[in-house]
């Protein structure tokens, strides 16, 4: 019957794991610290990937394609950037196999490359010694890049989806003549993300500037949106980063301004990943399985019928098939169950556990009544409808939906934002409640550390609307004119 799942209360962490699993999102594949995506999973990744790829073209962005593979010297270009990804790079050393004189399969030391490539943990460098050969004059700016792609970077401690070795991810490269237009572009994809995740995903986030600590290595500024978990936690779920002239000083992209000066060109990048697909299920999902926003739902309607012999299967499958085409005249995904090998009772524990957002169960009696039983995910309350006019009701109901889990975990980070004054309220906030900690900081390196040090908790991010107010570091002591965020964090 039911796939029994880990209460949440009682272990959050395999409550996760179960869920993606049993619900056919993913699975640890072969290879140590990667994952396979099941059609179910990959399905919600490719209703991600639509919108945002929509809604970065709809703002003048177009798609390309670089390698997966870069040269290790361009890595040494920009200091603070391989500082930053030197512990994760995979590097490629040969480029043969062969077999040995006990006919196992080894590498061919003779195949040595002469400079080794680093699998993509990210493109900077590769994009910013092509655009070195776009880039001549103030004519050819700006360029609006973006490239749907797999990175590498190489982790020790993984969870499906929130963090493996290999990830599908977006990342935009953009080109600018200005600061102020780079800049520009840096907060206008930060409120992209945050449109799409708050609109689509039904999930809140704050919008925020990065610490120094926790900046994208080899970024001026790093703008995030951070959300919380149920569990408590912090989620990343998308960064902009200003890149100032970094990379193009390091690979001299230059350019002739109006007047005929040579400058140097102006950077950002910027991504989210399929660890939007992990905040997602820990944001919404309950101890009976998914609950997807129906924006994001592979399909929002699933229909099951109920019968006893096949004649009453024909008369349902007709009044259905009547249904199903209103539905999608409407824009809406409907799933047709008439499959004879499992019973309706399963079928609605498997469709609760994969999150559907609404369920219509239609049987003989429906038929004369001219009537539908409708069960909605998010609730899980049930009740009948008529038949007739049942496809604007189910188009106004998921749009209640989408609205209640939004506004269901806006509520819930309400209640688990706390402003603290002192460090052992701080301390006491972090072990018993958790959730987004609101505090005073000096805005020094070395708090911050050690505030990590001795509780784990970072600074998600200093809030872009916050209020000033005068106050005191939570730890040093020392004079602060604003808050900004702490918590644990994924």
């Amino acid at each position: 019957m039911a796939k029994e799942l880990t209460p949440r209360s009682e272990n959050y962490s395999q409550w996760y794991q179960d869920l993606v699993i049993k619900a056919d999102l993913a699975e640890n594949s072969a290879v140590r610290g990667c994952m396979v995506i099941k059609p179910y999973g990959y399905a919600i990744w490719e209703k991600i990937q639509a919108q945002l790829d929509k809604m970065f073209k709809d703002t003048g962005h177009v798609n390309a394609y670089f390698p997966l593979f870069i040269p290790k010297s361009f890595f040494s270009k920009e200091a603070d950037h391989v500082e930053g990804f030197a512990k994760e790079c995979a590097v490629v050393t040969h480029y043969r196999l062969k077999n040995d004189e006990n006919g196992r399969v080894v590498v061919d030391p003779d195949a040595k490359l002469e400079e080794e490539l680093i699998v993509r943990p990210t493109s900077e460098t590769i994009i910013w010694n092509t655009y070195k050969n776009w880039i001549q004059s103030y004519r050819d700016l700006p360029i609006l890049i973006n490239q749907w792609a797999n990175v590498v970077r190489w982790e020790m401690r993984t969870r499906l989806f929130l963090r493996t070795s290999e990830f599908l991810w977006q990342e935009g490269h953009t080109a600018h003549a200005t600061q102020k237009e780079a800049i520009e572009e840096t907060e206008k994809i930060i409120n992209i993300y945050a449109e799409f995740v708050e609109k689509y995903m039904a999930v809140p986030v704050i919008k925020g500037l990065k610490s120094a600590n926790e900046r994208f290595a080899g970024a001026i500024e790093t703008y995030s949106i951070e959300a919380l978990m149920q569990d408590g936690k912090a989620l990343q779920s998308g960064t902009s980063h200003f890149l100032g002239q970094n990379f193009a000083k390091a690979f001299e992209v230059t350019f002739a301004n109006k007047e005929g000066k040579e400058e140097f060109v102006w950077a950002t990048s910027w991504g989210v990943s399929t660890r939007l697909v992990g905040a997602l299920i820990m944001a919404h999902s309950d101890d009976n399985g998914l609950v997807l926003p129906p924006k994001l739902a592979p399909y929002q309607v699933v229909i099951v019928p109920i019968y006893r012999q096949l004649e009453q299967l024909a008369t349902i499958s007709e009044k259905v098939d009547e249904i199903i085409d209103k539905l999608k005249a409407k824009g809406i995904s409907v799933k047709y169950d008439n499959s004879d090998n499992h019973k309706p009772g399963w079928k609605f524990a498997e469709y609760e556990l994969k999150g559907v957002p609404v369920r219509l169960a239609i049987g003989p009696r429906d038929l004369e009544n001219g009537t539908v039983e409708v069960a909605r995910r998010d609730t899980l309350e049930k009740n009948t409808a008529q038949l007739e006019g049942i496809e604007d009701y189910v188009e106004q109901l998921l749009e209640d939906i989408q609205n209640n889990i939004f506004q269901k975990a806006f509520d819930f980070r309400a209640a688990n934002t706390t402003k603290v004054d002192s460090w052992e309220e701080f301390k006491d906030v972090l072990k018993n409640k958790g959730g987004f900690i609101s505090a005073h900081w000096d805005g020094t390196a070395e708090t911050e550390e050690k505030i990590k040090d001795e509780t784990k908790a970072t600074i998600r991010c200093m809030p872009l609307e916050f209020e000033e107010e005068e106050g005191k570091c939570v730890y040093s002591g020392k004079p602060s004119n604003r808050r900004v965020l702490f918590a644990l964090a994924y």
